[in-house]
């Protein structure tokens, strides 16, 4: 139009050149020299003449170069942990007197069973109470051979032992009887019973029983096919093979109450069952482990004994001294305090067994041999006087402020007298308290050079936190109003143009979504994306789309009023004149007169979102740790204390998020006066 005027006024000019021009003719000149401005530029003028939009627009460029520029500079990152040197009082050694058995592998060729050595601990304690040297035990139908070789020093052997008689009340198997061919089968060296296999047959039905044949009460038990076990019941001395003799009889009357004797060479041994007991003859022995309490400490700190090292050692203790360990040659001597002291090559001591256990509180074993000693000496002072605790003063290594040790100029470790209390646990165990300096996160920093905003309870420097949490804030706010946006021109255009039942369902829509309670599903998908252990990235794509399909509704009523008012206008009436297809008359001649509107509510809208994220993220539904958003972060001290203590944490987080709302409202508000035609000039 405004090019039309232009070339009107200047082919009338040409017409009347040298004409005398009248008043009126000149204003049109006057209106001819006009400067016609294109639209685009007109919106910006308006624009920038609101000095509040200007404002929320330098304020978003500021927010947009601080959270997406910003970490490019930012010496630190999001999940990087900051670590720092304190001096605290802490748990720096545990003591304890041993009770239980350690077992070390000597011969790991030998088939020890499992439940066998499962027991141990209860097996050597039965033989402390009845003060005994060895132990036979079977599992299933093979043997073991407990045997001790010194003051808690046990061995654990594969046995090979056959079974010679019994002595007492004994239940012995002697045959098995077959109701087929009602005939006994008798166990070697079982002489056949007369009459036996008739008083079996009337006697042997059902599962099991008893019954006498001869003044000898039998049992008999189910066994395979139609056949029972028959077991007679024997009192005194009973052979399973051939009598041994009289000498023999002799010596096993004089090991009653005891379960080992020796006998022509041989080794016997007594298997007590109740009133009666089974008598084997050791054939051979194989040791597969060695059992004790006693525990090695090392004089030079920092060796770590191997076990096989500990089992030789064990081994030798009571058996000749010497033993080989990594092709060097070693002795062990007891002393009377039940020790077992160590020798290496040179006659120098290199370890000491004791049945006292000091320890650092995480398990290591790097503490001073002499350190060991004197809290072994307080603790038994302890337990003399009856006392729960002691302080103890003892000369620690020195630590800088780095915590490292710190040494002299010719390379010695410096020492400084440290005060340690012990104190007593109901459990029976000692704990050793110190100052000490230890590497812990550096949790809750105050603002510093090294840390602008200092850090989170995590070790998390703030600062960058806040960077990266405003990526994900913004993100989130503009992906979520885009889908808005996207959903409701396309919902609320169709209904607006259509009319009639389309306009009715996508309305019947729209109510539909206005009464969805979105906190409450958020919550439930919130705890759903918890239970199944979602990826952080995944978990945050679910909540935009979540918030975009039920923001979409408010946008689509907009739109469509919009369109019912103007789809009735002379420009609408011209487009279906022209023959334009339907889908160019509702995005290119409806949709953008409907723009300013929509940018409103997108700006307005992008606040919203970004304070709904943040309390999502505050209430633990949203993005999770250790991704940074700004409702994480004020989510990191929300209880009272700590906004109390670590104001410098959620403090400049609220303000970026009210900072950030605001600005898009005011770039809202200057957007819509810049594009209402009705707007003040």
């Amino acid at each position: 139009m405004n090019n039309s005027l232009n070339e009107a006024l200047k082919a009338k000019a040409a017409a009347r050149a040298g004409e005398k021009k009248t008043d009126g003719e000149m204003a049109l000149d006057d209106v001819a020299r006009v400067k016609v401005l294109s639209p685009g530029r007109r919106v910006f003028k308006r624009f920038v003449r609101n000095r509040l939009a200007v404002f929320g627009s330098c304020l978003l460029i500021t927010m947009f170069l601080f959270s997406f520029a910003g970490p490019l500079f930012y010496a630190y990152g999001q999940k990087q942990i900051f670590y720092k040197y304190s001096t605290e009082n802490v748990n720096y050694a545990l003591a304890k007197s041993n009770t239980a058995y350690n077992g070390y592998v000597v011969d790991g060729s030998v088939d020890l069973a499992r439940p066998v050595v499962n027991a141990m601990n209860s097996n050597i304690k039965k033989m402390l109470e009845k003060d005994e040297e060895l132990r036979l035990v079977f599992e299933g139908e093979d043997a073991f051979l407990i045997r001790k070789l010194g003051r808690e020093v046990y061995t654990l052997s594969k046995a090979d032992a056959d079974l010679v008689c019994t002595t007492g009340k004994s239940k012995a198997l002697i045959g098995n009887y077959s109701m087929v061919g009602k005939k006994i089968v008798y166990e070697k060296g079982e002489d056949p019973v007369p009459g036996l296999e008739e008083t079996a047959a009337d006697n042997c039905k059902g599962k099991g029983g008893t019954f006498t044949h001869n003044g000898v009460n039998y049992t008999f038990e189910k066994g395979a096919a139609k056949s029972f076990d028959l077991y007679a019941e024997r009192e005194g001395l009973a052979y399973v093979g051939k009598p041994l003799g009289e000498e023999f009889e002799q010596a096993l009357e004089a090991a009653a109450g005891k379960n080992v004797f020796e006998f022509d060479g041989s080794t016997w041994l007594l298997s007590a069952s109740g009133n009666a007991a089974k008598v084997y003859r050791l054939i051979s022995e194989t040791v597969g482990r060695v059992y004790s309490i006693l525990t090695a400490d090392t004089y030079e700190t920092g060796v770590r004994l191997a076990d096989d090292f500990r089992a030789s050692a064990l081994m030798a203790a009571y058996s000749g001294g010497s033993f080989t360990s990594s092709d060097e040659e070693y002795t062990i001597e007891p002393e009377e305090s039940g020790a077992l002291v160590v020798y290496d090559g040179s006659g120098a001591e290199y370890a000491e067994f004791t049945d006292f256990t000091v320890r650092r509180y995480t398990g290591e074993d790097t503490m001073d041999y002499d350190l060991k000693n004197a809290i072994t000496s307080s603790i038994l002072e302890m337990i003399s006087t009856s006392s729960r605790n002691c302080t103890l003063s003892y000369a620690l290594p020195m630590q800088n402020e780095t915590g490292s040790y710190i040494y002299d100029e010719n390379g010695n470790l410096q020492y400084s007298d440290s005060e340690l209390t012990i104190t007593q646990r109901d459990t029976g165990e000692f704990v050793v308290n110190c100052e000490q300096i230890i590497y812990v996160i550096n949790r809750f920093e105050s603002p510093s050079a090294k840390h602008i905003l200092g850090t989170d309870g995590d070790g998390f420097d703030v600062l960058a936190r806040i960077m990266y949490g405003g990526r994900v804030s913004l993100m989130v706010g503009f992906v979520v109003v885009f889908l808005e946006i996207l959903l409701g021109i396309i919902m609320g255009g169709l209904a607006g143009y259509y009319g009639k039942w389309v306009d009715n369902l996508i309305m019947r829509l729209v109510d539909i979504f206005y009464c969805l309670p979105s906190m409450p599903i958020m919550i439930i998908l919130g705890a759903m994306m918890d239970a199944l252990r979602m990826n952080t990235y995944i978990r945050l794509v679910i909540m935009m789309a979540a918030l975009g399909l039920m923001g979409w509704a408010g946008v689509a009523r907009l739109v469509r009023g919009q369109i019912l008012s103007l789809r009735e206008q002379e420009f609408m009436v011209a487009t279906e004149a022209t023959g334009i297809k339907v889908k160019s008359r509702i995005f290119r001649h409806l949709v953008p007169n409907v723009m300013p509107q929509l940018i409103v509510t997108a700006t307005m809208g992008m606040g919203s979102v970004i304070i709904m994220e943040s309390t999502l993220s505050y209430l633990g539904l949203g993005v999770k740790h250790p991704l940074a958003t700004w409702g994480t972060i004020i989510n990191s001290v929300s209880s009272a204390s700590a906004m109390a203590h670590y104001a410098f944490i959620w403090i400049p987080v609220g303000l970026l998020i009210c900072l950030t709302v605001i600005a898009f409202n005011f770039v809202g508000d200057g957007l819509r006066d810049a594009y209402d035609p009705k707007s003040k000039r």
